[in-house]
């Protein structure tokens, strides 16, 4: 039977500095707090090609990921390191791997209505400067690009979190075997999605 639009998953992954700054009872908190549903988790520290192929999944991320980064820089009006996007994004990634892979990570799969986009509105954008207050990143960081290019670094915002429905089945199917992603009931559902949901 297709499950129903309140059993929608997606991936988290609570980043180094997000262990490290003892953040991950409060991340936690703010996805149960609205009513997700954990069903998978997860510490570990991941290897460096475990971390490459994880942004990698996407064959398009490298080339689209590049040209975002050129556009970042020039609407900031900065010059990029390259106006190549396979050069930026080399960069990038190498950067992403060596900081992903710095010490533990939990990754997590959180289930609920429109969980990947809720997550997302959650976390808040990519640079903790300009995300907004009230949102993980936010209200927990304040990196920038402009700090971590001058310390050719990744930046450091805490958490990774799926960009899309296809992106994040792909991405837990690479982060967990099915058997690690656990299928239960909470009695909060009921209450959420109203007396007659479930499955």
């Amino acid at each position: 039977m297709k499950p129903r639009q309140y059993h929608e998953r997606t991936l988290i992954v609570i980043k180094p500095d997000g262990v490290q700054r003892s953040l991950v009872g409060d991340i936690i908190h703010r996805f149960e707090r609205i009513g997700l549903k954990m069903v998978a988790s997860k510490m570990l520290v991941a290897t460096p090609a475990h971390i490459e192929k994880h942004y990698t999944l996407d064959p398009e991320w490298l080339m689209k990921t590049g040209t975002k980064a050129i556009k970042g820089y020039t609407d900031k009006g900065l010059k990029p390191p390259s106006t190549d996007p396979m050069k930026v994004v080399a960069l990038v990634l190498k950067n992403l791997i060596k900081y992903m892979s710095s010490g533990p990570v939990i990754a997590m799969v959180w289930e609920g209505a429109h969980a990947v986009e809720i997550v997302r509105k959650l976390v808040g954008s990519t640079e903790p400067l300009t995300s907004d207050t009230g949102t993980i990143r936010g209200d927990y960081m304040l990196d920038s690009y402009r700090l971590s290019d001058h310390n050719e670094r990744a930046i450091y915002n805490l958490v990774h979190a799926s960009g899309s429905l296809k992106e994040a089945n792909e991405e837990i199917k690479f982060w967990f075997k099915d058997s690690e992603v656990i299928d239960y009931d909470l009695i909060l559902e009921k209450v959420i999605y109203g007396m007659t949901g479930g499955k």
